[in-house]
């Protein structure tokens, strides 16, 4: 999970970036012969007929490289998910040198100017991609779920789907509040509602963090939030019943790779407790974590701020592959509340590919493919890696932003919190600002978790130094 959503307008940042992506090692641009190998034409054999299904996607304006289309229907008293997933295996050949590279990346990286991608754009942006009006092939998932939203049903097949509409989430959130969306799209909010819902019931939790923008403005650097929409939420429901129905067949099958997370230990939720009394955060003993963050609202900054340390409670999360029928110890999602896999990105993260074709041989009951099998062991150390990378230029990028953020701010004094403390060494800790939503480490005198505190800052310039305070 992001700690932050960052975009730049900022050129000066835009080079420090850069900068920092060559430093660590981030892949560039793709060999010819990896792009020349992304232009192979899948054969369509084989493949069902359902350009009828008028499906939408739903992404950031922007996006081009789009992995699920959807459409939703009414059936009798419940409803019916049609959900269209990329098939990327269509343009890949196992062991080959598309394959090989997408092994080296793992997952598309992100930048707040810009992404590495997963696959060649060629690709992932053009002959995969669920573009409207184009016949693309697909792992087209039909889930059957009763007047609650609870899943009775679940089938994927390959079949060749073509999206009708490229939607926004903004564009998405008028229509239905307006009342003039179609009802497959208003169905998005009913499907998404009852989804909700039963993630309460079952105690699992999405975080809503807002995406956070810099932008240089006469000289300074300037913060601004964008908090998740209604229909942010709605459309990961749909994402998280797929990955849920997916982790579900494989289960039942005796082979697969699940996305898993073990309970988050009593410590942690405690360090929580603590450090919110000093963030605003009204907190009472009897109401529980989950409870807690669902009322939180991320157009608050202080709830923002804390929503970011929330996802400290998702550390350890990782891949568990299984076979032959031994199911892990290990096999749900504690912050899914449920078995859970991820097979809805495969232009975006390598595993998903993997659990796809897996979801495919458990419902036509055949074997798994060998070379998917022949892959299954090394996949988890692999996301792991690349999950890595992922969270170190994470970490770095929000430093340097954090460090424009107060760059031309040394020396003054500003109202802070701790939200961390060194095990070995309690004078020294992370401090995060009230405002701005700012974290740097301190070193000066014994600090307690939670603890609200005047820091000055004392460091801070972008590509150099972090932001570093000192007891006011």
């Amino acid at each position: 999970m992001p700690r932050r959503h960052i975009r730049v307008t900022d050129v000066p940042l835009r080079a420090a970036f850069a900068a920092l992506r060559t430093e660590l090692g981030v892949p560039s641009d793709f060999p010819p012969e990896v792009t020349a190998e992304a232009q192979r034409v899948p054969d369509p054999k084989g493949y069902e007929d359902a350009t009828d299904i008028p499906l939408f996607t739903i992404d950031p304006p922007a996006s081009t490289d789009l992995d699920q289309a959807m459409h939703l229907s009414r059936r009798g008293t419940g409803y019916r998910l049609r959900y269209a997933i990329a098939d990327v295996a269509a343009f890949v050949v196992p062991g080959g040198l598309l394959d090989a590279e997408a092994h080296r990346r793992v997952m598309t990286l992100y930048f707040p100017d810009t992404r590495i991608p997963l696959h060649p754009p060629v690709l992932s942006e053009g002959a995969a991609s669920l573009l409207p009006d184009q016949v693309r092939p697909a792992a087209l998932w039909t889930i059957d779920l009763d007047a609650e939203g609870r899943t009775t049903a679940a089938d994927v097949r390959r079949a060749l789907v073509r999206s009708r509409a490229k939607l926004d989430y903004e564009g998405v959130q008028r229509a239905i509040d307006s009342g003039t969306a179609e009802e497959p799209l208003e169905l998005l909010r009913v499907v998404g509602e009852l989804r909700e819902r039963l993630e309460v019931e079952r105690g699992g939790i999405s975080l809503r963090i807002p995406e956070q923008e810099i932008a240089e403005r006469d000289g300074t650097y300037e913060l601004s939030y964008r908090a998740p929409l209604p229909a942010d939420g709605w459309n990961a429901q749909i994402s998280l019943l797929t990955g849920m129905a997916a982790a579900d067949l494989m289960l039942g099958y005796g082979t697969g790779v699940l996305r898993t997370l073990p309970a988050a230990p009593d410590g942690a939720v405690g360090r929580l407790r603590r450090t919110a009394p000093a963030l605003h955060i009204d907190w009472p003993h009897h109401v529980s974590y989950a409870a807690l963050v669902r009322s939180l609202d991320p157009r608050n900054p202080h709830h923002a701020a804390f929503l970011q340390e929330c996802t400290t409670l998702l550390r350890g999360a990782g891949y568990t592959v299984f076979r032959d029928g031994v199911l892990p110890s290990l096999t749900t999602h504690a912050a899914v509340a449920a078995p859970y896999a991820h097979c809805t990105a495969p232009l975006r993260r390598l595993v998903d590919r993997y659990a796809s074709e897996i979801c495919l041989a458990a419902v036509a009951g055949e074997p798994v493919p060998d070379w998917v099998l022949a892959a299954l062991e090394a996949l988890p150390r692999e996301m792991t890696e690349g999950g890595r990378l992922a969270a170190k230029a994470e970490r770095e990028c929000v430093d340097l932003v954090e460090a424009a953020l107060l760059k031309d701010r040394v020396g003054e004094v500003f109202e802070g919190c701790v939200v961390d403390i060194d095990e070995d060494r309690p004078t020294v800790g992370t401090v995060q600002l009230e405002t701005p939503a700012v974290m740097g480490r301190i070193d000066g005198e014994d600090l307690s978790l939670g603890e609200r505190l005047r820091v000055k800052v004392v460091q801070s310039d972008p590509g150099t130094s972090k932001v570093r305070f000192a007891p006011a």
